[in-house]
């Protein structure tokens, strides 16, 4: 692994807690070795993230589209930016320049972020590992929503078993190296459905 892609909110949220797990994560990345690819914003837990990685000699790679760059929300600090035409160019590029996935408390565009991300890896897409660092259990309700839809049939046990979660950013970073993709496809036969 060389780089990790971390999905974040632009606002720093209502507890200390999310601010500070954004700065252990920059700085865990950076002490592991290991270079951020994220959102390219200043703001929020995305600036937090990148000053961190960045403080302690991370290459940090932003990517943002033209429409927040003209915002004015784009860090001016980082290893390198790249402004793209629109957010799905930047998901996608997040995600070839990516060996991993971090989620960090963020509001919708987080959610999706990641949650596209854990589809590609359902597909096949990728074979990359994912997580979700959860602060003060802000991720808790959606483990629970994650949990519900495998017990309900909608997500194979062994793909809800892809979300690796902690605490921690060099638990959570642990877990990923040694991360093992799920065998077995998404794909059901017809007397499965």
């Amino acid at each position: 692994m060389q780089r990790v892609c971390v999905f974040c909110g632009s606002n720093s949220g209502q507890q200390p807690a999310y601010r500070e797990a954004a700065r252990r994560m920059g700085q865990t990345l950076a002490q592991n070795g290991l270079g951020l690819v994220y959102g390219g914003g200043k703001v929020g837990l995305m600036g937090a993230l990148a000053d961190a990685a960045l403080e302690q000699g991370a290459e940090v790679i932003g990517i943002i589209p033209q429409a927040l760059f003209e915002k004015e929300v784009a860090h001016p600090g980082l290893s390198e930016l790249r402004v793209v035409a629109s957010m799905h160019e930047r998901k996608a590029l997040m995600a070839d320049l990516a060996d991993g996935f971090v989620a960090l408390p963020g509001g919708f565009g987080t959610l999706e972020e990641f949650c596209e991300i854990l589809t590609w890896s359902q597909l096949g897409i990728h074979q990359k590992p994912m997580g979700l660092l959860n602060t003060a259990g802000f991720y808790t309700p959606l483990l629970g929503m994650f949990d519900h839809a495998t017990q309900e049939g909608f997500v194979r046990p062994e793909h809800r078993q892809m979300i690796l979660v902690d605490e921690n950013p060099a638990g959570l970073l642990e877990q990923m190296l040694g991360y093992v993709p799920a065998a077995r496809p998404k794909w059901i036969s017809e007397r499965e459905s």
